[in-house]
């Protein structure tokens, strides 16, 4: 078969497999509709979240962003990333305290006030409109170039998988689907890595194989990488230029951003307890280290060590 023709059959096999979850898992009640019943494990929420996290943004954003911009392309995988601890410190066991399904109406209550209640109504509706309109861009690209389609048929079809899965089995469809989308997204992520990891260096272990050496040419694969970009047209990968507050701006904004998705702040309905809303939080945190897109920034050997007490 063509590359084309496998190109379809492994869509169309992945877009089968999230209907039959969202068939599978189809709500019964208001509240498996929007918070999931409060039956979710607090792994599984964790891939959840991680895999909203490791979508258009992380995919294909950071890869492009890395490319064009070099070291300084990484500050953005420190604050998406430590937007997840500022969530777990923060807001989720707070919010699932609460009891409250909404952002709206958390503010609303906490604060007695219909005008802080429509304030947040409206930063909801903002961000998720900014957010979904750059995600939608994304699939639509990914489409375009897959399935040979133009940019707004890929849209059309993400959307109208998406409208499927989602008015079928709400809050409870969507978070089993984003579970099989997070072991979709880690695989893509890591056997590409792997692999080039191994055929350059000779180490299994990605995040390792950055400071090993290429081959028998006796050079570093960081300064291969350099001059790769280089001639590419790109920019050295470990070079960048942006100073020490720049960084910590940039960083201090996308965490706060992050922590205030009212796509992401919803998961920690879904768990049945306020500490399983901090674990939530830990395995997302986790999902998101292993990323590809992370490669170099924690070894393994430093991830086994963390212990969920740490960080939540």
């Amino acid at each position: 078969m063509s590359v084309q023709t496998w190109t379809y059959l492994i869509v169309g096999l992945s877009f089968s497999l999230y209907i039959y979850i969202a068939i599978r898992s189809r709500a019964s009640s208001t509240g498996e509709f929007y918070i999931a019943g409060k039956g979710v494990s607090p792994l599984a929420n964790g891939m959840a979240t991680a895999a909203d996290w490791m979508s258009a943004a992380s995919f294909l954003g950071m890869a492009g962003a890395i490319s064009f911009m070099g070291r300084d392309g990484g500050v953005y995988l420190m604050g998406w990333t430590g937007g997840y601890v500022l969530l777990a410190l923060l807001l989720a066991p707070y919010l699932r305290k609460f009891g409250r399904f909404t952002v709206p109406d958390f503010i609303g209550d906490r604060y007695y006030s219909s005008t802080a209640r429509l304030v947040a109504v409206f930063c909801a509706i903002f961000i998720s409109f900014t957010y979904v309109a750059g995600q939608m861009r994304g699939v639509g690209i990914v489409f375009s170039h897959f399935l040979d389609v133009n940019i707004n048929t890929g849209v059309v079809i993400g959307m109208a998988i998406v409208f499927f899965y989602a008015i079928l089995g709400g809050m409870k469809g969507i978070t089993y689907t984003q579970v099989a989308q997070y072991c979709v997204l880690i695989f893509a992520f890591m056997v590409p890595a792997i692999f080039i990891s191994i055929m350059l260096t000779g180490n299994v272990i990605p995040q390792l194989g950055l400071g090993g050496m290429v081959g028998e040419e006796g050079v570093h694969l960081l300064d291969k990488l350099d001059g790769l970009g280089e001639a590419l047209g790109f920019a050295a990968y470990t070079t960048g230029t942006k100073a020490p507050l720049d960084v910590f701006c940039i960083t201090l904004a996308l965490m706060v951003g992050t922590a205030g998705l009212p796509h992401v702040i919803v998961r920690f309905y879904t768990v049945k307890r306020v500490k399983d809303a901090r674990m939530s939080a830990f395995w997302a945190y986790r999902g998101a280290l292993y990323d590809g897109s992370c490669g170099g920034r924690l070894r393994p050997d430093q991830l086994a060590d963390i212990h969920p007490r740490e960080i939540v």
